[in-house]
């Protein structure tokens, strides 16, 4: 959990500062140092690439739909910008390791995707400004608070699916079940 919050602080804390990479380095030692350890690296990786993607996607659409605004959006203003990809791939990297206790606990995970998640984006809204909210900050939270309520289980559930996977010894190929 620390890496992850060191890399949260990095990353807000440079996007409020103009700096899209101090998220991206502090990720590359999270990433290094957790690939090192991991019982569970091709489910990490496939979270990291899943997760990434996903991420890119939900807050690219939240700055399509004037919910959000980021500073430091790069490479493009309307799209999810690089340093907020970082906090998507370090929650990633979480799910199979200090947030493993969510994966069988979908009603925890809920409760916590919908008061973490909008604590996460408006303490980057007043204490970093490192995005803002739309016109409506409202409605922007309660947008936040329901999908990651939706989410957090969601994606516990397939990490724990994954690390069950590649837990599983692999078959010579053309082996059959």
């Amino acid at each position: 959990m620390a890496f992850y919050q060191a890399t949260w602080l990095a990353a807000v804390a440079g996007a409020g500062a103009g700096l899209w990479w101090p998220g991206v380095a502090v990720f590359v030692v999270f990433a290094a140092w957790q690939f090192a350890v991991s019982d569970w690296r091709r489910a990490d990786a496939c979270l990291i690439v899943g997760v990434g993607a996903l991420g890119f996607a939900m807050d690219s659409l939240f700055a399509q739909l004037e919910l959000i605004r980021f500073a430091t959006a790069l490479p493009w203003p309307t799209l999810e910008p690089v340093w907020m990809t970082m906090l998507w791939t370090s929650f990633a990297l979480s799910l199979n390791h200090s947030l493993a206790f969510l994966q069988r606990r979908a009603p925890l995970g809920a409760l916590l995707g919908a008061t973490a998640a909008p604590f996460a984006y408006w303490a980057a809204v007043r204490g970093w400004h490192a995005l803002s909210f739309g016109a409506n900050p409202l409605l922007s939270t309660a947008v936040i608070a329901i999908t990651w309520a939706l989410l957090v289980p969601t994606l516990a559930a397939v990490a724990l699916r994954l690390r069950v996977l590649d837990a599983a010894p692999l078959r010579p190929a053309g082996a059959h079940r």
